[in-house]
């Protein structure tokens, strides 16, 4: 009988380990969203935000939990982190030295870079800082009211180093997630955050219904949008190239093996929902800099960065299909698939074993890869066109709602991964018991 449900975690306690050790880091993250930044007047601050929801702040906002409307300790979120990671991972190409550690030092390589991207986060951290704070001092409220209470040095340092620490422990708050929990923790922190903030978004549409900004009827249209964008989202994550693989018949002393045809499965969205996230931190770092800034023109390099401007939309695009292909060749390797179906004696029908099947799947995943960055884009960047015209917040967008499903559903997979092989497991121990009487 196979586990499946929620009756089933009390026959898996390891299982039941690994969600409570997740809802509990989570909820460490959601608390500390609410702990405020000293010296900010945490009402001004809101009122602001209220006026510039869908602006750069906005789009900001959603992707460090509502830490940025508080100004709390996690207001940067875990942004710094996944740009110093992403940087890390272009030098990697680049440098061979890097290259060398990550792949012929093994472990010892791995935590080398790890703790270079550690060093990396907390400089971005302590820039993106600096520049927060300093545009705080130069900002108020629509009714005039300074968000800054005590503006001054003092007032930079104690922001910088309680970002700082807040960044720092939201990224070992993220690896613990990885560890002890279940799925990718910083895709579930970013996830926990935008999920969060719909609530608000909700009473946010409706307060627009109420005062006839928004028609019933274009709400309904928003809504119909928002079902077809989530059944592309499920329909597409699910897609699969499927290449077949033929192993041929072995005789091992009197029994003959193999023979038997399976396939290689080649999903059409193999980077999953890492490009839009990564593409949106790039973005996000010069322009908030240029938004907290008074230089002229970094305001004007802030202005272009802007989610309603057209240079916004096509270096977005840009970004994700480079993400795409970059993230993919990052976790994908057809010379390593193709040498291990060489060695386990398999062959794709038609294609010669060795450097042609390599070519062959290296061809294939060019092309599903191409269909699936063209995928990702249409589904972050046309909902945000149309919901940009009618002021709905961001949380309703493209990127949200498939870091929403995307996330949910690799979370749902590692469940039930977990589910499949604790039974396994349980079948063959029956087996050997059974073998022993």
């Amino acid at each position: 009988m196979a586990l499946t449900g929620v009756e089933n975690l009390a026959r898996l306690p390891e299982l039941k380990k690994k969600l409570l050790w997740t809802f509990l880091l989570v909820a460490v993250y959601r608390i500390g969203v609410h702990v405020p930044v000293p010296g900010v007047d945490s009402a001004a601050l809101a009122d602001f935000f209220e006026s510039a929801k869908n602006t750069l702040f906005g789009l900001f906002d959603m992707f460090s939990g509502g830490g940025l409307r508080n100004l709390s300790i996690f207001a940067l979120g875990i942004m710094p982190y996944i740009s110093a990671s992403i940087i890390i991972q272009l030098l990697t190409v680049v440098s061979p030295e890097l290259a060398k550690m990550q792949k012929e030092e093994g472990a010892a390589g791995k935590k080398k870079i790890t703790q270079y991207t550690r060093y990396g986060t907390v400089l971005i951290t302590c820039i993106q800082g600096f520049g927060i704070a300093v545009g705080l001092e130069s900002m108020a409220s629509p009714t005039g009211a300074p968000v800054v209470l005590m503006p001054g040095w003092g007032f930079r340092l104690m922001t910088i180093i309680t970002l700082c620490a807040g960044t720092v422990f939201l990224m070992w708050l993220g690896e613990q997630l990885t560890e002890k929990g279940i799925g990718n923790g910083i895709s579930l922190i970013i996830y926990s955050g935008i999920v969060a903030g719909l609530p608000r978004a909700v009473l946010s549409t409706f307060d627009l219904l109420k005062a006839g900004e928004l028609s019933p009827l274009m709400l309904i249209l928003i809504v119909a949008l928002m079902l077809a964008v989530l059944v592309a989202i499920v329909f597409m994550e699910r897609g699969q190239r499927r290449i077949p693989i033929q192993y041929a018949k072995r005789m091992v002393g009197r029994k003959m093996y193999g023979g038997q045809t399976t396939h290689l499965p080649l999903r059409v969205n193999t980077a999953g929902v890492i490009p839009p996230i990564f593409a949106s931190s790039i973005l996000l770092f010069p322009a908030t800099l240029g938004e907290f800034s008074s230089v002229p023109w970094l305001k004007t390099v802030a202005s272009l960065f802007s989610p309603q401007t057209m240079t916004y939309n096509v270096i977005f695009i840009a970004l994700i299909v480079f993400f795409c292909y970059f993230y993919t060749a990052i976790i994908f390797d057809p010379n390593d698939i193709a040498e291990n179906i060489r060695k386990q004696g398999g062959f794709i029908p038609g294609i010669r074993p060795g450097a042609k099947t390599k070519e062959y799947i290296d061809k294939v995943l060019v092309r599903i890869t191409l269909w699936g960055s063209m995928y990702i884009s249409a589904v972050c960047v046309l909902p945000m066109m149309l919901i940009q015209q009618f002021n709905v917040p961001f949380y309703f967008g493209g990127t949200s709602l498939l870091i929403v499903v995307g996330v949910a559903m690799d979370f749902m997979s590692q469940i039930e991964s977990y589910l499949i092989s604790r039974q396994y497991e349980g079948l063959m121990q029956k087996g050997r018991i059974k073998g022993r009487q």
